[in-house]
């Protein structure tokens, strides 16, 4: 965990919010995912690697009051509090390898972009599944974004697993029922194009 830790530590050192393959200046597909889910605005939102991203941002300015944000680097999450400023007092901050990470509270919406497909070991992924079913309210939703079948196979130096519409839909078949998913280019700031899976789940109730 500290090798990962230190890693993206440096990761964001370096490179600036614009500079990252993964930055977006408005999360669209996140957001129309998040509208589809009609939740309440005291909802129990939680953003799994979402570093300094605006996701957070956004969903403080549609009125959500129950956010929290969990990344592995510090850094991102100290450049994400730096940019919103007394905003930031509004959100829960969790520095966290998501591999390891144990909530401690149940969610409304899990949200996960681009931080899943980091984990690659079997051990990794079964944990992650265990943590979901586990955190997310009957009835609760699950968002997820990773590199589809024809996206990048390394990220930020880092090999990645890749998954189409039918391996994320099967994968997490246990305890969801699939709502909607579908395949998004995200352009990088280099002008560089990634193909993303996004698939949204509702959490059983039983």
């Amino acid at each position: 965990m500290e090798d990962r830790k230190k890693h993206w530590n440096e990761v964001y050192e370096k490179k600036k919010a614009t500079e990252v393959s993964w930055y977006e200046p408005m999360p669209e597909t996140s957001l129309e995912f998040i509208n589809e889910c009609e939740l309440e605005k005291d909802s129990a939102i939680i953003d799994i690697g979402g570093g300094d991203s605006f996701l957070a941002e956004f969903l403080l300015g549609k009125g959500f009051t129950n956010i929290t944000v969990v990344d592995i680097s510090e850094k991102a999450l100290e450049r994400a509090k730096e940019r919103l400023g007394e905003k930031a007092d509004e959100i829960t901050w969790i520095p966290a390898d998501v591999s390891e990470f144990t909530p401690q509270k149940k969610y409304d919406l899990w949200h996960d972009r681009a931080a899943f497909h980091f984990l690659t070991e079997d051990k990794q992924v079964g944990n992650y599944l265990k943590t979901v079913k586990e955190a997310i309210k009957p009835g609760g939703r699950l968002i997820l974004g990773t590199f589809s079948e024809n996206g990048p196979g390394k990220c930020s130096g880092l090999e990645i697993r890749q998954y189409s519409i039918k391996q994320m839909q099967e994968l997490f078949s246990d305890g969801f029922t699939s709502m909607n998913c579908k395949n998004v280019d995200h352009t990088t700031p280099t002008g560089g194009t990634q193909n993303f899976t996004f698939c949204s789940y509702k959490r059983d109730e039983n």
